[in-house]
């Protein structure tokens, strides 16, 4: 039996509580139903962008839904993870199964 840890760290295990978090995040378009894969370190903010189309890669597909995100403190291990799922690899397609969208 093969047991991974989770790339965010528990901090229960006395790590400190960190300050600023990274976001992995995906939207769904309505308009097309097709996915769009991002990364930020503000969520809340960068969902509203995409909302009032101010993000050229998603503005002609709203309306955007906020689908699934990743919470890491790491900035780097954030950025990682989206390079990942965006070469649709293994990374993305255990994703996407994970979250029974085949």
């Amino acid at each position: 039996m093969v047991v991974r840890e989770s790339p965010t760290p528990l901090f229960a295990k006395g790590g400190a509580i960190p300050q600023n978090m990274y976001y992995v995040y995906i939207l769904k378009s309505e308009k097309d139903k097709k996915l769009y894969i991002g990364y930020t370190d503000n969520l809340k903010i960068r969902f509203g962008e995409h909302t009032r189309g101010e993000v050229e890669s998603t503005k002609h597909r709203r309306p955007m839904t906020l689908f699934y995100y990743e919470a890491y403190y790491d900035k780097k291990l954030a950025q990682q993870r989206e390079n990942k799922l965006k070469d649709f690899g293994s990374a993305y397609s255990g994703l996407i199964k994970r979250l029974n969208l085949i």
